[in-house]
């Protein structure tokens, strides 16, 4: 699909038209020189359908990071009014495992447990390759083959509605057959509200180009908590800040006129670590397996049941399992990028296969860690708010996985998904319409 940058001439004069609008025959205020015009790559998915340019809007914002008790510990004012007029989950939304960015992105946008879409962890082997995905590798990033899924701009795109990413785990690949419309590659010096901008921008575009589904991510406050860790002054700072842009947010989407749904997410949580690395080849001979951070990949049987055996009983600090025997909860016994040994924390600890290479040297964990099973930490659930027109106001919902979001997602688009790992029962209770398709909705009323 060919890409070709977003003509700067024309966002430069829609925003220009923007920051005037309303100033009539005032004298205008000094300027500072304005910004440079954002590198929006630009795919050539057509237009809007007219079935697209009568549809809602959605904004889909992730939080990195953001601990499902943030907001109400902290007193996050504006995450907590979007709650409150519309629908929150006030104990949390449960990720999948393992609870790591990637992963749990991509489970947002496909309705997929990691075993299923592929990015089982931030960085693994793939013995099929016999190659290396990691979130820093941009070519490995953009590369649609190590996708698997349909994630909602693809679904979208697919079904002539046009979408736009300022950022998500995924929106730089061909994925499914499609790219977003508008997409920026990753530079998380990219200024905040700067992103906002640009979503104003989209959201003025003429109808046969507007975006209807539309993501934006903001790397606090993970950063801090990693950091610092998930108590630190600092984690507290990043979460009255990232509260205040979702307020700057919701100001500047109410001003388009608009119908948006908008709805902010995490990925995971954050809890402090404990204890020093926990590295496995000190407890077993890992020599012929292929490592990435904690999955270990044998290359034989004969080498993966050796290192079982012998870490089974090596430490209180985390289990093993044969990858086919990982309890069925955690979904995660399915894809060989998963590794064979497989190794799960027992509590907040951190785990490596090696250390640094002799002469290098090596560092403490950070003081706040993510990545492991929620129903064992409860420090990894994730934040869920919601509002717009067409979510029920006022409502409260018990924890739920987050591959429950794909169906409901889909059904505020007017989009028809694929099966996935979730189902639109769950949330249909948040929606006005029941989540009932006026289609069906009609003809049961014959019946």
């Amino acid at each position: 699909m060919r890409l070709r940058a977003l003509g700067r001439a024309t966002l430069a004069t829609l925003i220009l038209t923007l920051g005037l609008l309303g100033l009539g025959a005032q004298q205008p205020a000094p300027q500072q020189a304005p910004n440079p015009p954002l590198p929006v790559l630009h795919a050539d998915n057509g237009q809007n359908t007219a079935a697209a340019q009568s549809a809602h809007y959605v904004v889909l914002v992730s939080l990195d990071g953001f601990r499902w008790n943030y907001a109400k510990r902290e007193g996050a004012t504006h995450l907590l009014a979007l709650g409150k007029h519309g629908v929150w989950a006030p104990e949390g939304m449960i990720p999948s495992y393992p609870s790591l960015t990637f992963p749990n992105h991509f489970s947002i946008v496909t309705g997929l447990y990691p075993e299923h879409h592929g990015l089982v962890a931030n960085s693994f082997y793939d013995e099929t390759k016999q190659a290396r995905y990691a979130i820093n590798d941009s070519q490995a990033v953009s590369d649609g083959s190590w996708y698997s899924g349909t994630p909602l701009w693809s679904l979208a795109e697919s079904q002539g509605m046009r979408t736009a990413c300022f950022f998500w785990p995924g929106s730089e690949a061909q994925i499914a057959g499609y790219r977003p419309t508008y997409y920026l590659k990753f530079d998380d010096k990219i200024d905040e509200v700067a992103r906002i901008d640009q979503i104003v921008a989209w959201l003025s575009l003429p109808a046969a180009d507007r975006p209807h589904f539309i993501t934006l991510y903001y790397s606090e406050p993970d950063h801090e908590g990693h950091e610092f860790g998930p108590e630190a002054p600092e984690t507290k700072a990043a979460i009255h800040k990232v509260d205040g842009l979702i307020g700057k947010l919701k100001e500047s989407l109410d001003a388009t006129g608009l119908p948006i749904d908008l709805v902010v997410v995490s990925d995971h949580g954050m809890v402090k670590t404990q204890g020093p690395w926990i590295t496995l080849d000190q407890l077993a001979d890992l020599t012929g397996f292929e490592s990435a951070g904690y999955l270990l990949y044998g290359k034989t049987e004969e080498d993966r049941a050796r290192v079982y055996e012998k870490l089974k009983h090596a430490s209180s600090q985390f289990v093993v399992y044969r990858r086919k025997d990982v309890p069925g909860e955690l979904n995660y016994s399915q894809n060989p990028r998963e590794g064979d040994p497989v190794v799960i924390a027992a509590g907040p600890y951190a785990i490596r296969a090696h250390g640094p290479p002799e002469g290098k040297p090596d560092r403490p964990p950070t003081a706040g860690m993510h990545g492991f099973d929620p129903r064992r930490i409860p420090e990894m659930k994730a934040s869920f708010f919601a509002a717009g027109p067409d979510i029920v106001v006022g409502k409260t919902v018990q924890p739920f996985e987050n591959v429950n979001l794909y169906p409901w997602l889909a059904h505020l688009l007017g989009l028809t998904p694929p099966k996935s790992d979730g189902s639109l029962n769950v949330l249909a209770g948040t929606l006005r319409d029941g989540g009932v398709e006026p289609e069906k909705e009609a003809a049961d009323a014959k019946h």
